[in-house]
């Protein structure tokens, strides 16, 4: 069949080359704001005079039915056709007849794609920021659940002091909020519409971009008509907040699947979210935690393709860029289903206390408080210092912790130390002396829980 394009060629283009050249298996699913968007553009030519108002009707009735067998099974995509664009067109035109063809009037299938795209990723921006909404209010309420559990903080992956659990997931909550102005900031910059820009240079029609793209809830629009068509930084910019998210994802599944080791063991996942050995029957695997860790690479590598897609191509459109839609495409799908299975296995993940315990008793991650402990007794930090020190050498030769000596043991190393020692020197009074703002005390860790909530709330 010849393409709806033949004109200057006939239009007949080689199998293997057609198939190559064609998008429409992986560009259907944007048939909604799709069709949306050619509503809005006979709408913006009936208005304009270009078509009469009853031929814009027509139009937008045939397009809507053309929806709605879409939605309801009635209707296939027809894979021979070379994109999305074109099989809608082609649908309209078998309907209307010579009608259909008046559609494509003042515009191109350059803007036309910028459009879709645009519109599309909108719809998928608000998709993720409910998701990564929904995944803050989980790590909220496992916060709450174990904001008194005590295990070590860690710097160099070594024991370094004592911090509420609770704490440790809000950190977590602070980077998702971040996810999500991150997001926000794309969203905003997307939402502006090319539509009409044509193929680079505008058009001769007295056309309305305006009425379109306020029928299509954008912002504004693309005030350069060569700028609308030839960029895709918008998918760059929502492909590299996707990373970011994504590398906040792998930070917290490498924690859980270290947690949930038996070298730790300071969590058990749910059996729903993990897997067993084909050989060893004792092995409970946190396989969701590592795909997730693993799919991180792939959404790097979207971006990184499509980065290096755009990189020399010369204004304006060139048919490398119909290349953006299979890399944005795989990273939104991987970050959706990474985002909904995360959220399932956090909220299934139960926190041993006893061992996060035992883990910061071992670590002697009390020895900065002793210290401090001495500088209140008028020593200087540094001396202090050394003297902790001491102490902790102390107890790794004698196999106990600082909790466990004596006073006449303590008093070895300085006469300074008293009863008080400790009670300064408890796991849980290291917790609740950090009160700065931001710190891990259990109040903060409240008050950074009602700031996330207040703030997903809106």
């Amino acid at each position: 069949m010849a393409k709806m394009w033949a004109g200057r060629t006939d239009g007949n283009v080689n199998q293997i080359a057609d198939d190559f050249n064609s998008s429409i298996h992986f560009d259907c699913r944007m048939y909604r704001q799709d069709i949306k968007g050619s509503m809005a553009h006979a709408a913006m030519l009936a208005k304009q005079g270009i078509i009469s108002a009853q031929e814009g009707a027509e139009i937008i009735q045939g397009l809507g039915d053309i929806l709605n067998d879409l939605e309801n099974g009635t209707l296939d995509f027809d894979l021979t056709c070379e994109d999305i664009h074109m099989f809608v067109e082609q649908e309209l035109t078998q309907r209307l007849g010579d009608l259909g063809k008046k559609l494509h009037t003042a515009r191109s299938r350059n803007d036309q794609v910028a459009l879709d795209i645009r519109m599309y990723l909108r719809d998928e921006i608000n998709s993720f920021e409910d998701k990564v909404n929904a995944l803050i209010a989980v790590i909220c309420e496992k916060a709450e659940e174990y904001r008194d559990y005590i295990l070590p903080g860690y710097t160099h992956l070594q024991r370094a002091q004592p911090i509420s659990f609770g704490h440790h997931l809000m950190a977590y909550a602070m980077m998702l909020l971040r996810d999500l102005e991150r997001l926000s900031d794309c969203k905003a910059r997307m939402n502006v519409s090319p539509i009409g820009a044509c193929a680079l240079a505008g058009t001769t029609y007295d056309t309305d971009r305006r009425f379109e793209a306020h029928e299509l809830e954008f912002n504004g629009v693309c005030l350069n008509s060569l700028d609308a068509v030839s960029d895709r930084d918008f998918c760059l910019e929502l492909m590299s907040a996707l990373s970011i998210l994504m590398m906040h994802f792998s930070r917290f599944s490498e924690e859980i699947i270290l947690w949930a080791s038996w070298e730790f063991k300071f969590i058990e996942l749910s059996d729903d979210y993990t897997t067993g050995s084909s050989i060893m029957p004792q092995k409970k695997n946190p396989d969701i935690a590592e795909l997730v860790r693993g799919k991180t690479g792939r959404v790097y590598g979207d971006l990184l393709a499509l980065l290096t897609t755009l990189k020399g191509l010369p204004l304006a459109y060139n048919k490398d860029m119909q290349e953006d839609k299979e890399s944005i495409f795989d990273a939104c799908d991987t970050v959706k289903m990474c985002l909904d299975v995360f959220s399932g296995m956090l909220k299934g993940m139960k926190a041993n206390r006893d061992n996060m315990k035992k883990a910061a008793q071992n670590g002697f991650i009390n020895a900065t408080d002793l210290a401090d402990y001495l500088v209140k007794k008028g020593l200087p930090f540094r001396t202090a210092y050394k003297i902790s020190g001491k102490a902790v050498a102390y107890c790794i030769e004698k196999g106990t912790v600082l909790e466990n000596l004596s006073l006449d043991e303590y008093k070895i190393f300085s006469e300074l130390i008293d009863e008080d020692v400790y009670k300064d020197i408890d796991l849980v009074t290291c917790v609740e002396k950090r009160i700065s703002e931001g710190g891990t005390s259990f109040r903060s860790v409240d008050c950074q829980i009602a700031y996330v909530k207040e703030r997903i709330s809106k």
